[in-house]
């Protein structure tokens, strides 16, 4: 009988041999970037949806600092590759409209009731958490429903897709984009309570391995790091097999998504990634000598409460072109206006759903780790 840790090496190698044997080396490349990922989420305690609701609750700012300085990381490199390879590596870019920004509002406001934001999800999912399975399915489902409204969110008033290269230049958006994080960082040090304003060790790290595995992710599958796709792809897989004529909508009749809908999932970047990031955050939950106390059951009330909040997670995420991964982290370290005006319909619509959450989560669990 394997032993925890000889079975979580298995997993992770087995994993990484299917994706190369069936889709080649870039994607084994790719899935060990999002076994990475899950590592360092689950492993080192890095999130998205709890740093926010601890600089509001607790007045804790070292988790969100820790996002800022793993963003300005991947932009001091990004923008420089994006200018030199503009023909092969895309940015995050979005336009920002009246649905995306409602989009984010709400988006904000759901991940605080399932505990965790796109990512959060993937991960509490993968360490086995129950709330994260209901919210992924509903994530899974949401995103893909999301996918069919999409054209008429974005028919709503709406600016033209705006960068700060293309506002600056490239060297002036990188110098706007890092002046804004350390803007928003000294903001944040001066919201938080003394002794909770510089991120441990811990966080430094984590911070570090996920801006290096970001521009990794960025140099491999030639976009950045994102969630969302991946997720709506497999909804409308499942809606495909269960004979919805998926193809027949505007959103999944583009050539693009069209040609993912009828491929493998290991032929998309962002599925696996997200398959990774599964398998890694699993991992860690399986090589813990300890993982813990199982957690508190919620009420029959607030699982389906839970299952309709993942929804509408995934339904608001396609409305606001992107999640925490690929509306603020990754949009805004490639340029993005539009990851700065998700960041802030987002933290608004984020302590709407702190105020929400006691009443929706009765005798739920208390959060685990940054990424709750």
């Amino acid at each position: 009988m394997l032993s925890r840790r000889a079975f979580v090496t298995f997993l992770i190698l087995s994993a990484l041999v299917f994706a190369l044997a069936m889709a080649g080396p870039r994607a084994g490349l790719l899935m060990a970037i999002g076994i990475g990922f899950g590592l360092v989420l689950e492993g080192l305690r890095f999130g998205f949806a709890g740093p926010w609701r601890l600089i509001v609750v607790e007045r804790d700012g070292r988790g969100l600092l820790a996002q800022l300085l793993a963003i300005g990381l991947v932009a001091s490199i990004a923008f420089p590759l994006l200018a030199a390879n503009g023909g092969e590596l895309s940015p995050a870019h979005a336009p920002v409209g009246l649905g995306m920004i409602l989009g984010a509002f709400v988006f904000g406001a759901a991940m605080q009731l399932v505990m965790g934001c796109g990512s959060g999800t993937l991960v509490n999912a993968g360490s086995g958490n129950l709330v994260g399975l209901i919210a992924l399915a509903g994530f899974i489902g949401g995103s893909f429903l999301g996918s069919l409204h999409l054209g008429w969110w974005t028919g709503l008033a709406s600016l033209p897709v705006l960068s700060l290269q293309g506002l600056f230049g490239a060297n002036g958006g990188l110098i706007v984009t890092l002046a804004g994080l350390a803007a928003l960082a000294a903001l944040v040090i001066w919201r938080a309570s003394p002794g909770k304003r510089l991120p441990p060790a811990r966080l430094w790290w984590a911070a570090a391995l996920i801006a290096a595995l970001a521009l990794a992710n960025l140099v491999v599958a030639g976009q950045p790091w994102g969630i969302v796709y991946g997720l709506g792809l497999w909804g409308a897989k499942l809606a495909q097999a269960g004979g919805v004529d998926v193809a027949a909508s505007a959103f999944w009749a583009n050539p693009g998504n069209a040609e993912r809908l009828g491929a493998s999932i290991l032929t998309d970047v962002t599925s696996l990634t997200n398959i990774g990031l599964l398998i890694g955050a699993f991992a860690v939950m399986r090589w813990r000598a300890d993982p813990g106390a199982p957690a508190t059951p919620l009420t029959a009330r607030s699982y389906a409460l839970v299952l309709l909040a993942g929804l509408v997670l995934g339904y608001s995420a396609r409305m606001a072109f992107g999640c925490n991964v690929g509306a603020f982290f990754s949009g805004i370290s490639t340029g993005s206006l539009h990851g700065w005006v998700w960041l802030a319909a987002a933290f608004a619509g984020s302590t709407l759903g702190l105020k929400l959450r006691p009443h929706v989560l009765r005798a739920a669990p208390q959060p685990k780790g940054a990424f709750a």
